[in-house]
């Protein structure tokens, strides 16, 4: 045993970077609902950036150590204390036998990403440890942690080269309106003019219900030409369905691998570091931009993460 649980907090699954390759069989993508702060939090302990991590939604855990490590805490504020002292964000940090991290309250954002150096000792379902909680697949038990839970670190690195310097700065800020860039189509041409001028120009409100399945939001009907309904296709993390009520969703990482609603567009990957972080009463607006914008975009923030690592490489000599 490494970790204790004693408190679970709200949500707090094991995740890394999906399980892809069997949406063909109706099994979900699931992971990260923030690719981009698993990542950093993996790469400040020269973890493989889709290395499994901890995601602490909302009212984080009550977590003891037992055993040393380094750890790293990114993504949303959630107010974290280790030993009841305000521990860093987005900073390698030494755990002892003994210490307590507890989270006091969120501060901003909606989830917080825990990594462990060396990674966890959990075992990988169809090539992931994610957990997908609906099929009880994957992460610990495929379900959310319990109180007296025990994680076990799966290679331990108590002495992680120059942990003075793996720090970067705070990655993710809330905002007052989160603009999501977004595709159109593949069903784009189901709506109005009027209607696609709508979903450009409105600001939408998120409403309670947002989990790791979808995002709900509250605002102006979206007008369609004939309704909602499709033969079902295939669904992409961040698709944004609108159903014949006109209000859209914006699928998330635990959603249904088809569906029958038109998909008026689709949030680029370089953003999903927003729609992680959504919750209720957040604003969104949606900015169209071109395929090519959207993969210089992806690009950049690969040459972001390879900068990082290739700093910390150089501390090692490598």
């Amino acid at each position: 045993m490494s970790i204790r649980v004693i408190q679970p907090g709200v949500q707090t699954t094991v995740q890394d970077l999906g399980r892809f390759g069997y949406q063909q069989y109706g099994v979900p993508v699931a992971g990260a609902m923030d690719p981009r702060s698993l990542k950093l939090a993996n790469i400040l302990l020269d973890n493989d950036p889709g290395e499994a991590a901890l995601e602490i939604t909302i009212m984080g855990p009550q977590l003891e150590f037992t055993e040393p490590n380094y750890i790293a805490l990114t993504g949303g504020d959630l107010n974290a204390v280790l030993d009841g002292k305000p521990m860093p964000r987005y900073e390698a940090v030494k755990v002892e036998p003994g210490q307590v991290l507890r989270f006091l309250g969120l501060k901003n954002g909606c989830r917080a990403y825990l990594a462990f150096a060396g990674g966890l000792d959990i075992p990988a379902v169809m090539g992931s440890r994610s957990t997908y909680m609906k099929a009880k697949i994957g992460g610990y038990e495929g379900r959310k942690l319990e109180a007296g839970d025990e994680l076990k670190f799966r290679a331990p690195q108590p002495d992680l080269p120059f942990p003075e310097r793996r720090k970067i700065g705070i990655d993710f800020t809330p905002q007052r309106q989160y603009d999501l860039r977004v595709i159109l189509g593949p069903q784009d041409d189901y709506f109005t003019e009027a209607g696609l001028e709508t979903f450009c120009r409105e600001v939408y409100t998120v409403s309670a219900q947002f989990d790791r399945m979808g995002c709900r939001l509250d605002g102006t009907v979206i007008e369609h030409k004939n309704g909602g309904d499709i033969i079902s296709d295939g669904i992409a993390m961040g698709a944004v369905q609108v159903p014949t009520a006109g209000l859209p969703i914006i699928m998330a990482a635990d959603r249904q691998t088809t569906g029958g609603y038109t998909k008026i567009a689709t949030v680029i990957s370089a953003d999903f570091r927003y729609l992680g972080q959504l919750k209720g009463g957040d604003k969104v607006h949606f900015v169209p931009v071109t395929i090519e914008q959207a993969q210089n975009s992806r690009m950049l923030d690969e040459a972001y993460y390879k900068m990082i690592t290739d700093y910390f490489d150089r501390d090692r000599g490598l």
